[in-house]
């Protein structure tokens, strides 16, 4: 694998799959995509249209698929697991259709139940999925909250008994976000932060990141809001981007930011920037 990051975004698939996702690739500059490949507000699970399938994995355009916003391994709602069950192997199912490298799943929520509780369920629920990802994948990658509520997961130290309540599958991997690791703690605002956060992570559950969300954040650390903002807008700033990127943790792991539009275009224009050049010293744009 190339020590060089993959720098892309989150696109829109309106007009089909690979025929709207691949231009809204080219219209931001993107060298990679992520896609949702049905409601990602809803359980009504969409079929894909073969043609267009076979146009995205033909393309070669690295992909990874996010799953709906409502799973949740962790809920003590029958329904819930149920329906989230049903959604992530729908979602892996997809992926692997299209070529996608990996499906974000969010970490999820004990709700109302003590936390040992709710990682016994998503124990019984997610290892059987992981079980059922063939040898060439796609991975599972999951993906910390901002620290909002019950959420199963959030800081890196987090994921270590999450991983371990998987009993380390190797399908499980992470998506680290920026804004929901600064939210929930993480001062990725300084040089000292990201490689504190990244040594960490690499302590915590290592060799398993497989895909870098890349958003500033709307409001302060440890506000455990998750409120997304363009890089250089929010409160990590510029410069700690560029820190990240030459982080050996993220060599080589692909980064999407997630923000809409000729926003998303400006923003992965900015990560290239810091790709290509040293990071300067001095204070934090």
């Amino acid at each position: 694998m190339s020590s060089v990051s993959l720098i892309g975004g989150h696109v829109s698939v309106a007009g089909g799959l690979a025929t709207g996702g691949l231009r809204a690739a080219s219209e931001i500059g993107a060298e990679v995509i992520q896609v949702f490949v049905t409601n990602p507000r809803g359980w009504a699970l969409a079929e894909g249209d073969p043609a267009e399938d076979a146009l995205l994995r033909e393309s070669g355009m690295p992909c990874f698929v996010h799953a709906p916003y409502l799973v949740n391994m962790g809920s003590p709602n029958q329904q819930t697991l149920d329906r989230s069950a049903d959604t992530v192997r729908h979602c892996l199912r997809r992926a692997r259709a299209i070529g996608a490298r990996g499906v974000v799943v969010h970490t999820g929520s004990a709700v109302t139940d003590p936390r040992e509780k709710a990682l016994r369920r998503l124990r019984e629920r997610l290892l059987p999925l992981l079980d059922e990802i063939p040898d060439d994948g796609p991975d599972l990658l999951l993906e910390p909250m901002a620290g909002q509520g019950a959420m199963l997961c959030a800081t890196v130290q987090d994921l270590e008994p999450y991983l371990a309540a998987l009993d380390w599958h190797p399908r499980a991997r992470v998506c680290l976000d920026t804004c929901h690791a600064f939210a929930a703690g993480h001062d990725l605002s300084t040089a000292a932060g990201v490689a504190e956060t990244l040594d960490a992570l690499h302590g915590f559950a290592p060799g398993r990141l497989g895909l870098v969300h890349a958003n500033d954040s709307m409001d302060v650390c440890g506000s455990k809001k998750d409120r997304h903002a363009n890089i250089g807008t929010g409160h990590i700033g510029v410069r700690p981007f560029g820190h990240l990127l030459c982080h050996p943790v993220v060599a080589g792991v692909p980064v999407c930011v997630e923000t809409p539009g000729s926003a998303a275009r400006q923003d992965i224009e900015t990560l290239k920037g810091l790709r290509r050049a040293p990071v300067p010293s001095g204070p934090r744009v």
